[in-house]
């Protein structure tokens, strides 16, 4: 249970550091923004890819220590499984709530309850702030996929919180 604790901190940290505001150290105040920070989407692009990357990296070193029968998943859909059950649970210690698909290569993940939301509050004001706690859990299961064998593009949406959704689109090589 600490270890979760740890990890939700750690999470908040690197999502605080990647979004605040830089001062200019050269100007002697602390309260001017770069000119990069007031264009904001180029910074915002660029924070949600470092921890995209940051979780991309922890998805493979996870699937690098599965074991050797979950590394010979061949089916699109069992790999899916095995992130809703095993490495949900041994990142967030619970299951996935759901797992839907078209059976055209999209797969559609929920979580009710995301454990890195749930410290949010629950007004609608926060839904906006919420997709950068998601862009490290986004390439966590894109990282482990790539592990697996298998390519994917990973996004993420909310509606209400702490509930989220994962899209997944399998890549076709």
């Amino acid at each position: 249970m600490a270890d979760a604790v740890l990890f939700e901190f750690l999470h908040t940290e690197m999502v605080a550091e990647l979004w605040a505001p830089d001062a200019d150290p050269g100007s002697g105040s602390a309260d001017r923004i770069t000119p990069q920070h007031k264009a904001g989407l180029s910074g915002k692009k660029k924070s949600w890819s470092v921890l995209e990357g940051l979780g991309f990296r922890v998805g493979q070193a996870l699937g690098e220590r599965l074991p050797r029968e979950t590394l010979a998943v061949r089916e699109e859909l069992d790999a899916l499984k095995f992130l809703c059950k095993d490495l949900w649970a041994a990142m967030f210690q619970k299951h996935m709530d759901g797992l839907r698909t078209n059976h055209q290569g999209t797969y559609v993940l929920q979580d009710n309850n995301f454990p890195l939301l749930l410290t949010m509050g629950s007004g609608s004001q926060y839904i906006e702030e919420a997709p950068k706690f998601l862009a490290f859990t986004c390439g966590l299961l894109c990282g482990a996929l790539h592990t697996l064998g298998f390519r994917s593009l990973v996004t993420a949406s909310v509606t209400a919180l702490p509930a989220c959704k994962f899209q997944v689109v399998m890549q076709k090589s």
